[in-house]
């Protein structure tokens, strides 16, 4: 039994793994609307099978998830701390484009892991796209705030649109946004490691590439800089500015991996480390952080012990955050599963406001 439910585990999160692979620059025409009632997406493990197949969750580990949903709601005035919303998501009106708001370009480019000296292909070469959103305020030959984004993920989100709207308002920086696809099989070999290989692959293979691509010029202050991700995708996030904070002081991440999934000698316990090791034992880093995970995610139905409950791994985070004097939101979304597109698409606005706070556009 224990062999067959390993077996159904990892078979399950491989298909979870390459699920965001080859997305091209084009973002939705209109963002899908929000239905009552709607069922969370299934984009992990089979939370029902592995339930069965497994050691029930003890008694404590209920009480600290039930705690989750009396959290105070997440408003506008929200400052630093741990919120809950849900379950109702109306999408968020700064993902439709508005008359009048001038409108950035984005710039695909292809590159091939051939020429990759950090990821070159384990079973051959392969194309990674890349999307380069630029404003249409953006002045050539300036230093430009930037977001990186692992699995190109704003555009899945209307990203470029949400920037548009909120640059124009003068609620966010003129920013450029880098959005990176992931490396297909090889996503959770780039995303799940925690070590600072892929920054150092952003750093000098993709953000070069991108200013000439796209000719801007990308800002190398910290400040001026954030990661961004979901699933894996906010594992790398926050493992690009663990690892270089001299280049990032913002993350903001949804449904994070911070969980024992690819563990080796200098992480044993995978992405679980932060939670273990990482946050507790090291001096406050100049982070802010941006965390969420929702009722339904990935492994909420299995023991805190085995380190693979992505509500209790980011629960926990967030009371980290709050013990080191980290300035941090944490959101539970009630009634909605992992990574699910609803939640980011009532979400992701307000996030970025929260993220961005104390940056100074002079």
């Amino acid at each position: 039994m224990k062999l067959w439910f390993v077996t159904l585990f990892l078979a399950q999160v491989a298909m979870a793994q390459t699920a965001l692979t080859s997305v091209p620059c084009i973002q939705p025409t209109s963002p899908p609307p929000a239905r009552a009632g709607q069922a969370p997406a299934a984009n992990g493990p089979a939370r029902g099978a592995l339930a069965r197949a497994q050691t029930p969750q003890s008694a404590e580990d209920i009480a600290e998830m039930a705690k989750l949903r009396d959290l105070p709601a997440w408003t506008s005035a929200a400052v630093d701390g741990d919120y809950s919303t849900g379950p109702g998501y109306p999408t968020a009106p700064e993902l439709a484009k508005r008359v009048g708001v001038p409108e950035g370009k984005v710039i695909e480019f292809v590159m091939s892991s051939a020429e990759s000296k950090f990821y070159p292909g384990l079973n051959g070469a392969f194309q990674r796209h890349v999307c380069v959103y630029v404003p249409a305020e953006y002045v050539p030959g300036t230093d430009a705030p930037v977001i990186v984004s692992a699995d190109a993920y704003g555009m899945r989100y209307n990203l470029p649109t949400i920037l548009d709207n909120m640059i124009y308002d003068q609620r966010l920086p003129v920013m450029v946004a880098v959005m990176i696809d992931n490396g297909g099989s090889e996503r959770s070999m780039e995303y799940d490691t925690v070590s600072d290989k892929y920054v150092q692959f952003v750093e000098e293979e993709v953000l070069p590439r991108a200013e000439k691509e796209a000719s801007v010029k990308l800002s190398r202050d910290p400040e001026a800089r954030m990661t961004l991700g979901g699933s894996s995708g906010g594992a790398a996030a926050l493992t690009m500015a663990w690892f270089r904070p001299d280049l990032y002081h913002r993350v903001l991440t949804y449904s994070g991996t911070f969980v024992n999934l690819r563990n080796g000698p200098e992480a044993p316990l995978g992405a679980y480390e932060y939670i273990e090791h990482l946050f507790p034992n090291t001096a406050k880093k100049p982070l802010r952080l941006w965390i969420q995970v929702s009722e339904n995610d990935n492994g909420a139905r299995t023991p805190s012990e085995n380190r693979r409950n992505w509500v209790i791994a980011n629960s926990r985070l967030a009371k980290i955050l709050k013990d080191k004097g980290y300035h941090y939101q944490f959101l539970y979304t009630k009634g909605a599963g992992h990574t699910q597109r609803k939640v980011i698409n009532d979400t992701l606005p307000q996030a970025l406001e929260y993220v961005w706070q104390g940056y100074s556009r002079l």
